[in-house]
């Protein structure tokens, strides 16, 4: 079982296409893409990390007609748009406002989180090299040594492990032909 995480769906958002709309072209194509994008990579028995706004401006119908076809265990780190159409999905356990949790990477090594959705300037644990993952700037953000925007928008329309985010600032700290290598950016 992997553990993923991510962020800013917006499945349903009409207004979320000024910012992908190029890539998408309407709301339907939009939702496909990250059904699929999401489904290559989460499998039955994954677990996923949601950090906030999963859907925006949609029914309720579409909300579980979405969550219905995405693979894995999903949680949510609640978002700004996150109202009771997201909120009352049958997620595996309550929305909460942010997490801690530890993770283990590839290695075994364990790794203490800090999900939110919002981008932190400090967090808890942050001297205790505690990591924050949070969702909401869109890949506008500059990742940090220890801090990663897990949206859609950062990560090409998909969810991400934690060996990704390590890699991906790794590379960043001072190699990034591992980012081509790798087929992250």
């Amino acid at each position: 079982m992997a553990i993923f995480f991510t962020a800013d769906t917006h499945f349903g958002d009409p207004h979320i296409l000024r910012h992908r709309g190029a890539r998408f072209g309407g709301v339907e194509a939009h939702d496909e893409a990250l059904v699929a994008g999401w489904n290559a990579v989460v499998g039955p028995e994954d677990a996923v990390w949601h950090l906030g706004d999963f859907a925006a401006h949609a029914s309720r119908a579409h909300c579980a007609a979405i969550f219905a076809r995405l693979n894995g265990t999903k949680r949510l780190v609640r978002g700004n748009h996150d109202s009771n159409r997201v909120l009352d999905l049958p997620w595996a356990e309550p929305p909460v406002e942010s997490a801690r949790l530890s993770v283990a990477d590839a290695r075994g090594r364990p790794h203490r989180l800090f999900l939110s959705h919002y981008a932190h300037r400090a967090w808890p644990g942050l001297w205790r090299e505690t990591r924050h993952l949070y969702g909401h700037s869109h890949g506008w953000l500059a990742d940090t040594t220890r801090s990663c925007d897990v949206g859609v928008d950062a990560w090409d329309d998909r969810p991400v492990t934690l060996d990704a985010i390590l890699l991906r600032q790794d590379a960043a700290a001072g190699a990034p032909e591992e980012l081509a290598a790798h087929g992250l950016r």
